[in-house]
């Protein structure tokens, strides 16, 4: 069983070993020499960077991709559901313990109640979180995105008249 372990720990290493030096063996398509007439696209801001910056504090990668709006919405929600989780927590332990003193059934259903509003809540700061994280990635993806209408319509455009007699 640790034999297995270690082959398939040795097999993914290497599959991984491979595929990030693929482009740098002489023998590789990227390394072609007839694909140097297309000009090589570098984008302005790194999507993994940006996620990593939100990831260690929340709104550094809005803040790095100059999504300067975003920051106090992510901090807002995030911080709204972070006061619930803390305010049904204690009332789960204030219930908890009424319950556990007194044993009446009205606070173990309160108990229940504000444990599961708890629940939610942290699941809820979860996914703000997690939507923080890839709204940082898309932003760093899109950054270098134009979208004037000059660098679409590069044609002549011609105008249309119409007159109606009656």
């Amino acid at each position: 069983m640790r034999l297995r372990l270690i082959l398939k720990l040795f097999f993914f290493c290497f599959l991984l070993h491979t595929s990030l030096f693929a482009a740098d063996h002489p023998f590789s398509i990227e390394n072609d020499s007839s694909k140097t007439d297309t000009p090589l696209f570098v984008p302005t801001k790194s999507s993994w960077g940006a996620v990593l910056r939100s990831a260690i504090v929340p709104g550094w990668g809005q803040f790095y991709n100059e999504s300067y709006w975003k920051i106090p919405v992510f901090l807002g929600i995030g911080g709204w559901f972070t006061y619930n989780y803390i305010w049904n927590d204690d009332k789960y332990e204030e219930n908890r313990l009424g319950y556990i003193n007194s044993g009446n059934i009205i606070d173990k259903s309160q108990r229940d109640f504000y444990r599961d509003q708890r629940d939610e809540f942290a699941i809820y700061l979860g996914l703000t979180y997690f939507a923080m994280l890839v709204d940082a990635y898309v932003d760093a993806e899109l950054f270098d995105f134009s979208v004037t209408e000059d660098d679409i319509v590069k044609t002549k455009q011609y105008k249309l008249k119409f007159k109606f007699l009656f």
